[in-house]
């Protein structure tokens, strides 16, 4: 029971039991200093596990009486008392002391025009208003706490400076925003908090991590930990370079990577930030790549989720270091002239009950219908892209990474899964929007504002779109009717090459239209070319093992294969392993085989051929506007062949700008095809600049020498040909000289 408060001091028993109780909405009515009567000051002060507390009074240290025996702490005076005041706690059961501020001293410094913002579904930095935010106040050092918790009854700060009791440091609502306020003096980066969250409607406790919270302790642990950056940035030049960025017409390459995944060291451990920053971007280097795109690196508690289930939209995960390791790490990409890609992930979030999942006890960041709000398949929960304070968080998150990390772009995860009310769902399990579709228009909103948002606001940077059906001008701007992203993963294409190339090559040639389909549609978006992380795991297998035949044959399809990708229109993206020709499918929990590229073992050559044939594609590809200027211009592709079924041939030109162009021709079987003749545009001596069969790729060395001279033969409707020898199961590159 609590006990009967002392006839000596006139209190409002009823905020002082709310206090006691931790249900009060506005702790500041009771606590701090005040004024209750002409002539008399007072002070309260609620601290449970203290003995003793003192007041600061022009320089000399005052002791406060001890009015309730929970821990509140009263000075009353008949001057005016101090506010802030300066305090010292005596711990109970200790003989230490400690001196703090009272935190219900300081006035809101959250902006009206901020909450407006916030509330319209408009607020771009909302991580600069919400979350834990260092700052000085009236001269004090400390940390400015928010969150939006609209449906809670009380909110606390919790952590290791104050025991994690809800009932020492509740916050204030900040009138009918949803918003709750607090700055608690002298914190520090060492310190951990969550929310303690007590819902208004059942009174249900829950312990919340922040949404907007910048970085959390180590794994299992699920605490923030307070985050103040350091971090002086030296790529002025890049970003400045970056707002003239012609992606369109320039060379992008793509390296998808999973940072755990990538390499670790002699103990199995993670490579830090840091540590990579000295080992991934040589490789990246090397290899010819221009971008990186990393698997979500947004904090998440499982590493078999790859990242793609989010629980810190806003903190880097700490398994690879600090914020500003990570800093450090894209400062030194740009300083290497590779842009960073970050695969983004606003489509779903788990249900981890310390996270985002009911937040204030109530679906707040998604619906609360399932039909709405959940991915079965997942077992997700679905933002409500309808709500105005999830926009702020998400346009703000995007905001964040690309303000404050200087990200050059973000690969939008799962836009289907977005797009479509239905999606994965059967009958009777999604309503439909209001015209009775089942698109979902609140997204079709967002991803319009989220698009011209970061056009306007980070000129150069891409936003790349997962989309994997066939919804229009998904990479059209806005103006024109489209969702607005740069670019779109080509999932059609992905998928009928990789059916074909698993064929024998015996039956290749009933599949042909495999090949040529893509075309059919090729200039209808940005279109990204992808072999990504999703081809090389559960069951798929890794691409060399995809690949059919002998163990000559495999290696002879996969540099076909990856030739075909760096000849074809579209931008690039090829994730980790792809490279060297990884055997085994990716497993999250340990590094690729970087053994395979041993030079001490024979048995590894093949391996370190394909390694040499993409770093030679991958320079092709970058040194010659014929292979990138015209990625998304039908007037820089033509067909020479397209029909050549019977032999499982391809050849076609690829223009740049100007009159530059390359013809590449492929063999898709294992018949090496001497005296294949082929239409070509020009007379002159055709130079054969790549070979796929080459002896130093581990190929058979079968082709053509330094080129070959044109003939006065007609073919193909080509004024002039060309006879060359076809390599097996390879492709050859020609340019006229």
């Amino acid at each position: 029971m609590t006990a009967k408060l002392p006839i000596t001091h006139h209190i409002d028993t009823l905020h002082l039991q709310r206090i006691l109780d931790a249900t009060h909405h506005d702790p500041f009515q009771f606590l701090g200093t005040h004024q209750p009567d002409a002539g008399c000051w007072k002070i309260r002060i609620f601290q449970p596990h203290a003995e003793k507390v003192w007041i600061n009074l022009e320089g000399a240290w005052q002791p406060m009486e001890l009015a309730h025996r929970q821990g509140l702490f009263v000075y009353t005076s008949s001057a005016p008392l101090p506010r802030p005041a300066s305090l010292r706690i005596q711990p109970q059961g200790q003989a230490s002391l400690y001196e703090t501020v009272d935190p219900y001293g300081f006035d809101s410094t959250l902006s009206d025009e901020a909450l407006y913002l916030f509330a319209e579904g408009k607020l771009l930095e909302a991580y600069n208003t919400l979350g834990a935010i260092p700052m000085t106040i009236l001269g004090v050092a400390g940390v400015r706490f928010a969150v939006w918790a609209p449906n809670a009854e009380r909110v606390s700060v919790v952590g290791n400076f104050n025991q994690w009791d809800g009932r020492i440091h509740a916050m204030r609502a900040l009138g009918d925003s949803g918003v709750w306020e607090l700055f608690i003096p002298h914190l520090t980066t060492h310190d951990l908090y969550k929310f303690e969250i007590r819902n208004r409607e059942h009174g249900q406790v829950m312990l919340k991590a922040d949404p907007y919270g910048k970085a959390f302790e180590a794994r299992p642990g699920t605490a923030n930990r307070i985050c103040e950056s350091h971090y002086h940035w030296q790529d002025a030049q890049w970003l400045q370079q970056r707002q003239q960025y012609d992606w369109l017409h320039a060379p992008f390459n793509c390296y998808e990577v999973h940072l755990g995944s990538w390499q670790r060291d002699e103990q199995g451990h993670f490579l830090s930030y840091r540590s990579l920053a000295d080992t991934l971007i040589p490789h990246l280097t090397d290899m010819g790549y221009t971008h990186i795109e990393l698997l979500p690196i947004a904090e998440h508690p499982l590493n078999e989720s790859w990242g793609y289930q989010v629980t810190g939209y806003f903190a880097p995960t700490q398994r690879y270091g600090s914020p500003d390791d990570l800093k450090y790490f894209i400062d030194r990409c740009h300083a290497a002239n590779i842009g960073v890609i970050l695969d983004w992930v606003p489509g779903h979030f788990p249900k981890d009950d310390w996270a985002l999942a009911r937040f204030d006890g109530t679906a707040l960041y998604e619906h609360a219908d399932p039909r709405l709000g959940e991915h079965m398949d997942w077992g997700t929960y679905i933002f409500n892209y309808g709500r105005n304070e999830v926009r702020s968080f998400l346009l703000s998150n995007a905001y964040y990474w690309l303000q404050e990390f200087h990200i050059d772009g973000l690969r939008v995860d799962a836009v289907a899964s977005m797009l479509y009310l239905d999606y994965s769902r059967n009958e009777g399990e999604w309503l439909p929007n209001q015209y009775g579709g089942r698109e979902n228009l609140d997204v079709v909103e967002f991803l319009k504002q989220l698009n011209i948002m970061i056009g306007e606001r980070f000129a150069g940077a891409l936003v790349i779109a997962e989309e994997s059906t066939a919804w229009p001008a998904v990479s059209r701007p806005v103006y024109a009717g489209g969702l607005g992203f740069s670019m779109k993963w080509n999932m059609g294409w992905m998928n009928d090459i990789l059916t074909y190339m698993q064929l024998d090559p015996l039956y290749r040639q009933y599949h042909h239209n495999r090949l040529t389909f893509g075309q059919m549609y090729a200039y209808s978006e940005n279109f990204v070319l992808p072999f990504s992380h999703d081809e090389v795991v559960h069951g798929k297998k890794s691409l060399l093992e995809k690949m059919p035949g002998d163990s000559w044959q495999k290696f002879a399809n996969l540099r076909l294969l990856l030739t075909m990708q760096m000849t074809m229109p579209g931008k690039k993206l090829n994730f980790m392993g792809n490279e060297f020709a990884q055997e085994r499918e990716w497993n999250v929990n340990q590094s690729l085989d970087w053994h395979l590229l041993e030079e001490s073992n024979p048995e590894h050559k093949m391996h370190r051929g394909v390694q040499a044939l993409v770093r030679q594609l991958n320079t092709l590809y970058r040194q010659s506007p014929a292979l990138h200027a015209s990625d998304f211009d039908v007037h820089g592709f033509q067909w020479i062949d397209c029909q050549d079924a019977a032999q499982s041939t391809l050849s076609y030109i690829r223009r740049g700008n100007g009159h530059s162009f390359v013809i590449i021709v492929l063999n898709f079987t294992p018949v090496p095809r001497q005296q294949y003749r082929l239409g070509v545009p020009q007379s002159g001596y055709y130079r054969e600049i790549f070979n796929s069969d080459a002896a130093c790729y581990g190929g058979s060395d079968f082709g053509n020498g330094s080129g070959c001279q044109t003939d006065a033969m007609p073919w193909m409707e080509h004024p002039v040909s060309i006879s060359i020898n076809l390599p097996p199961l390879a492709g050859v590159i020609l340019q006229l000289q």
